[in-house]
């Protein structure tokens, strides 16, 4: 049985691009209330969280301490979650903090390794408390990732470009690094070797991810996020691209993240598997 109650919602890097998109989704949402704006740059301290986002004022100010906001989340009537997008040096510490008091994140920050990944997992469990980790949330990218699968099946070289504006902190991106992940699940190596390969520059062919898929990250202003994988057989190249324009894009998979978190018990990764 749904609850009457709109969900609790904490934006953890509320001023950034990505924040401010999520508060206006969170605040436009019928069935969801903003109760918490964080965000660590001095400059914002204290701005109302709507009016920076372009909404209209919330009467949420701008914090700087996550801790305070989460333990007012876990007085909360309903589930609390947490929606991180903060940088990659302070997400892992930003994720355990949620739990620990009870509520769900919904991460969108990248740049965790797999290791702090698997503790959070461990974490979550001995919690019992729903995590998701989306490395994209656009709808697109899913089905351009679910596309990749099926053409891997017909190809046996790969190769991924992912291109993003130039804040971005963690390269390759953690869209990339699925997309190469769902690739090599498959149960095949890429890119047999033809040549003894020579770079004259190091780094020229990119990163070598699992089963020899290679990644290479461009990084420049007027970007936001954009993602190639590039099939090559004999005569013929299949190329899969999915273009960013507005951040917009990624919202309805946020609010979807939000609805479906709070009944998890453990952590899940991706959004394919709440779809």
């Amino acid at each position: 049985m749904t609850s009457p109650n709109p969900i609790p919602v904490v934006v953890n890097g509320a001023a950034g691009k990505m924040g401010r998109e999520v508060v206006k989704a969170v605040a436009q949402a019928p069935d969801m209330t903003l109760i918490g704006a964080i965000d660590r740059d001095p400059q914002y301290q204290g701005q109302d969280a709507g009016e920076l986002a372009g909404c209209g004022v919330l009467e949420i100010p701008i914090a700087s301490e996550l801790e305070s906001v989460l333990a007012f989340a876990g007085q909360q009537k309903e589930l609390g979650v947490m929606v991180d997008f903060t940088h990659p040096k302070s997400v892992y510490d930003n994720v355990r903090s949620a739990i620990a008091y009870g509520i769900r994140p919904v991460v969108g920050t990248t740049g965790m390794s797999p290791k702090q990944i698997q503790d959070l997992a461990e974490f979550a469990d001995r919690a019992s408390t729903g995590c998701l980790i989306v490395p994209n949330f656009s709808i697109g990218m899913v089905l351009l990732q679910q596309a990749a699968v099926a053409a891997s099946k017909y190809f046996d070289c790969v190769e991924i470009i992912e291109l993003h504006h130039n804040q971005k902190a963690d390269a390759p991106s953690g869209t990339a690094i699925q997309t190469a992940q769902m690739l090599a699940e498959m149960g095949k190596t890429y890119n047999p070797p033809q040549v003894e390969e020579t770079e004259k520059l190091a780094g020229a062919r990119g990163a070598c991810a699992d089963e020899g898929i290679r990644i290479h990250s461009i990084r420049l202003p007027g970007l936001i996020a954009h993602q190639e994988v590039i099939f090559g057989a004999l005569g013929q190249v299949y190329t899969l691209r999915h273009d960013t324009t507005d951040r917009s894009c990624y919202m309805p998979g946020v609010l979807l993240a939000i609805r479906q978190v709070r009944p998890l018990k453990s952590l899940v990764y991706g959004l394919e598997k709440i779809l």
